[in-house]
């Protein structure tokens, strides 16, 4: 399983989740990977990151809490097609006593960035469906994550604003 800091502040190295295939269901009549299948290989590599900080299915299992994504914004850089396998490489920007802010890269296999999206997710208190801290272990372990991952350089897609960008007339 892949190291939950992926580095340290003097080797910074994201967290790298394991190779997925792009099935040939999820293309499109323009012949790439659709864009709501973009959001599911970005969402199982939260999974894998989320199972390594302690916040998987037996966290949810034995404390009744989870996390749920209140904000998305996925970037498309260059298409995807069946058969090629993409890896995700995670990056913890931020987080408090409640809430993550992530941001993730998806590479083809020729190492081609493909895609990215940044990601607010909320710890959630399942029974009352309302937002609740982190436990102290899981915000220890957030901690050595967001410390490894502070010294990565920002990508230009965190925080990009969707707009038109339109020169003077």
């Amino acid at each position: 399983m892949t190291n939950i800091t992926a580095g340290t502040k003097s080797d910074p190295a994201p967290f790298k989740c394991s190779p997925m295939l792009v099935e040939p269901q999820w293309t499109d009549y323009n012949g790439h990977l659709n864009m709501a299948y973009y959001n599911v290989l970005f969402d199982r590599a939260l999974d894998e990151v989320f199972a390594a900080v302690g916040l998987g299915p037996d966290y949810l299992k034995t404390s009744h809490h989870s996390s749920f994504t209140a904000e998305a914004h996925v970037t498309y850089l260059n298409e995807l097609h069946a058969g090629e396998m993409v890896t995700i490489a995670f990056r913890l920007l931020d987080y408090d006593e409640k809430r993550l802010h992530s941001f993730e890269e998806m590479y083809s296999s020729d190492g081609t960035l493909s895609a990215t999206s940044e990601q607010m997710s909320l710890h959630v208190d399942m029974e009352s469906r309302k937002v609740a801290p982190f436990p102290q272990a899981i915000l220890d372990r957030l901690k050595a994550m967001h410390s490894s991952h502070a010294a990565l350089a920002n990508s230009p897609q965190v925080g990009h604003v969707i707009g038109i960008r339109r020169k003077p007339r």
